[in-house]
């Protein structure tokens, strides 16, 4: 394959973020200290609870100044980077519906670790039901700097390999729902998820304007006519009291619960919650006494005018994902390819650290995930909720670094600590990167993926805070038209598209 080197202008770095404040092999996830090439060697890189390393991101004492006022960590005194890991995709499918209709995306409605899941990765799935780790990174133009990807894979399984699932879906069925492409998608979607589903599987539906309806009780799929019949009649009308919905789903989830079953919360909604409570927290803390039950939670968003916080954050809470669908083709393709194939869990409460050489690394940022931020010992801190991950998902991080000038040896560890969906047993694997493994250059040197990646989580950065970058749209966008060509990914030719339409709009 050939790579065909791009001018960067300003730099890639200043993009993301890391200059606002100037400054392997796979091992068991033992804790014990890994070996670098020079100066001292790596802290443990799961401390034992309550011995959170001096200096890291967990010390309440640590100034904005030492951590950096724009997430840039200085080694000397945040060496571990924590965070629980995050499947969510809606902040690109919301973003990219909003660019396509001519809107700037709102800042705050921006993620971009969300923007780089939702693309396809190339990384090896395990063998077992826990995670592949995938380390990898590129020089960057400017001296002494480069971008860290750490990936996650769990292995991939069909239909007929799952356990059965109990689903309570929580459909929204208020006024605002009337709007083309709502009520009517979540119908079409509901009915071709229906012939997906398999015997074993049984089907709760609830809908919620006003006050909350339960339209079929717990019914085995042998009924499918019966369930049929429950999704024709749901139909427009009053105001949304989304919190009234939520827990009479859960409710109906609770009392239908099956051990050897996933069970699993449904909710269809354009998250403008009118009516009960309407804040976020408020219903994010009874969704989190019933996430605590087993009972994990999908948010699938719909319609132009989206109540994005609301709808991330109850599934975040509710242990679960959050996905937006705009149209047809996007919804047949989650509810008659990826829900059927995912139900399954592969992990509870899945959290990522990584460990930074600070003899090699001088200082570094995490690209997104700022809600899902965790202090070092709550890694193994097994109370502490983390991400679940299904079959065949991917999680994607990236770093921006700075480098120590001349420095040589190993420069990170990777680690995921992730609970059995049955047993609660824990378990941990790991990967190092050496600094020699770095690839010369980001864009002549690194594998396409890693590029994709990079353009993405750019292009997201920039609509979030277009005036602090030193990337143009022009850039992003020739960069994404060559990896278009070289990666024959249809994800990527939309994204220069995107490009293109941010340019229009700004």
């Amino acid at each position: 394959m050939k790579f065909r080197p791009l001018a960067v202008g300003v730099g890639l770095i200043a993009l993301l973020g890391l200059t606002a404040c100037g400054g392997g092999a796979e091992q068991a996830g033992s804790g014990q200290s890994a070996p670098v090439g020079t100066g001292a060697p790596l802290k443990p890189v799961v401390p034992d609870q309550g011995e959170a390393e001096a200096g890291t991101e967990a010390r309440p004492e640590a100034s904005a100044q030492e951590n950096g006022e724009d997430g840039e960590k200085d080694t000397t005194t945040a060496q571990i980077s924590t965070f629980a890991l995050d499947v969510d995709t809606a902040s690109y499918g919301y973003a990219r519906r909003t660019l396509q209709e001519g809107r700037w995306p709102a800042p705050g409605e921006i993620r971009p670790e969300e923007w780089v899941n939702a693309f396809r990765q190339d990384y090896a799935q395990p063998s077992g039901d826990g995670f592949t780790v995938h380390v990898d990174g590129a020089r960057l133009p400017q001296r002494d700097e480069a971008v860290l990807r750490v990936g996650l894979q769990t292995r991939a399984s069909d239909s007929a390999e799952r356990r059965p699932a109990n689903l309570t879906f929580v459909v929204d069925v208020s006024g605002s729902m009337a709007e083309a492409g709502r009520l009517d998608l979540v119908k079409s979607s509901l009915l071709k998820l229906l012939d997906q589903l398999a015997p074993g599987d049984q089907v709760s539906i609830v809908s919620f304007s006003d006050e909350a309806q339960v339209l079929a009780s717990m019914t085995p799929l042998t009924a499918r006519d019966e369930l049929r019949a429950a999704v024709e009649r749901l139909s427009v009308a009053g105001g949304t009291n989304l919190q009234a919905g939520v827990l009479t789903g859960y409710g109906e989830a609770v009392k239908a619960f099956r051990p050897a079953a996933t069970n699993r919360v449904i909710l269809l909604s354009d998250g403008l919650a009118n009516q009960g409570a309407t804040e976020w927290q408020t219903i994010s803390d009874q969704v989190k006494e019933q996430a605590a039950k087993q009972l994990t939670l999908l948010t699938v968003g719909v319609g132009r005018d989206y109540g994005d916080e609301l709808m991330e954050r109850l599934a975040d809470t509710g242990d679960g994902m959050a996905v937006y669908v705009s149209g047809e083709e996007e919804a047949t393709r989650l509810f008659t390819t990826q829900l059927p194939a995912t139900l399954d869990l592969r992990a509870r409460d899945a959290k990522a650290q990584v460990v930074f050489n600070p003899a090699v690394v001088d200082s570094y940022r995490l690209i997104g995930y700022e809600n899902r931020a965790l202090s070092t010992e709550e890694f193994r801190d097994d109370s502490r909720d983390g991400g679940e991950i299904g079959p065949g998902h991917s999680v994607t991080a990236l770093y921006a670094v700075k480098l120590k000038p001349g420095a040589d040896g190993q420069l990170a560890q990777a680690t995921v600590r992730w609970l059995d969906p049955d047993t609660r047993t824990a378990s941990e694997s790991s990967k190092s990167l050496d600094s020699g493994e770095l690839a010369g250059s980001i864009w002549d040197k690194a594998p396409v993926r890693l590029q994709v990646d990079v353009v993405v989580a750019a292009f997201a950065t920039y609509l979030r805070d277009r005036q602090a970058f030193g990337l143009d749209l022009q850039t992003l966008g020739e960069h994404a038209g060559r990896l278009a060509a070289d990666s024959e990914d249809p994800m990527v030719t939309e994204l220069v598209t995107l490009i293109d339409r941010a340019k229009a709009v700004g």
